[in-house]
């Protein structure tokens, strides 16, 4: 199992402000490090409850033996349902470390890399679901070029050229190393960037479309709203733009309407769930010349009113 540097680390635990005799949920255990450091915050009567949709993360969580942490497998956004004990505001505060995860990237056969050989798999669950080959040979060029062109961030011809020429090369595509090529092809040089591989973009986007994860996100924070208590923390962790722009949408949208300034109150919204909690926290320098994955990292705290 590759290693896995958990980031943010003590800036997590830190905003979640943890009691001892709380309850949490770490929606995205990965490979434990937050969730250990959160056990290691609680006191006896603390309770601490993770998900991951991962098989190997569920591997990973049956070697914590602690009565007061409870794992299951499932995607973050079925948080509500996943135990039974669980109930509307009834938790402390939740964590969500989005995106993928360094084991995930690092093993070939995952199929999330675009430097090494391997099945144009890219699930965060390889036990379920549709792989990266599967979506590809079923999806029209327009969409594909929506994909990457909103959920990679490519420009939109430059979009338009790399599906065009996947598309093109449909039938020829067994690899993770025959997409990444196809895409460098059709990527104008005058784009590329040092150090940098011009399929990264587009590797994020149907690595995206493939796990369904902006609506994992969407709903994942809504349910993670519901869960919490009034003053409980949604602490968020997020890697690149779009994640942290749903992220920011989400709370804004429920920091309620602002109040007219001739309505006298101690209050200058109107019926607000959340509460934004700046500024963002960026990985420090040591931290990203120690985990150079680590540099485009935020993370945003929201407290529930």
């Amino acid at each position: 199992m590759s290693a896995h540097v958990t980031v943010l680390l003590h800036e997590a635990v830190q905003a979640l402000a943890i009691r001892a005799d709380g309850v949490y949920l770490d929606g995205t255990f990965g490979r434990g490090g937050h969730s250990r450091a959160m056990l290691a915050a609680l006191g006896r009567a603390g309770r601490l409850y993770a998900l991951d949709r991962d098989p190997q993360a569920a591997e990973a969580a049956a070697g914590i033996d602690d009565p007061r942490f409870h794992f299951a497998r499932c995607p973050f956004s079925r948080m509500e349902t996943a135990f039974a004990d669980v109930g509307a505001a009834s938790l402390d505060g939740i964590l969500l470390d989005l995106g993928v995860s360094s084991p995930q990237l690092d093993q070939a056969a995952r199929g999330f890399s675009f430097g090494k050989e391997g099945p144009l798999d890219m699930r965060m669950d390889n036990e379920s679901g549709i792989t990266a080959a599967d979506w590809l040979a079923a999806t029209d060029e327009a969409t594909l070029a929506r994909v990457i062109r909103d959920w990679g961030g490519e420009p939109h011809t430059v979009a338009r050229r790399i599906a065009r020429a996947v598309i093109a090369a449909r039938g020829k595509l067994r690899t993770t190393l025959d997409l990444a090529a196809v895409v460098a092809d059709a990527v104008p040089r005058k784009l590329y960037k040092a150090g940098f591989h011009p399929a990264t973009q587009t590797f994020q986007a149907i690595r995206i479309a493939v796990n369904d994860e902006v609506g994992e996100i969407e709903r994942g924070l809504a349910a993670a709203t519901r869960l919490l208590k009034s003053g409980g923390v949604l602490a968020v962790i997020t890697f690149h733009g779009l994640e942290d722009a749903l992220v920011k949408r989400f709370i804004r949208a429920h920091e309620g309407a602002p109040l007219p300034a001739e309505i006298p109150s101690a209050h200058d919204r109107v019926n607000p769930l959340l509460r934004l909690v700046p500024p963002a926290v960026k990985p420090s320098a040591r931290e990203v010349a120690d985990n150079p994955r680590s540099r485009s990292a935020r993370l945003r705290k929201a407290v529930k009113i």
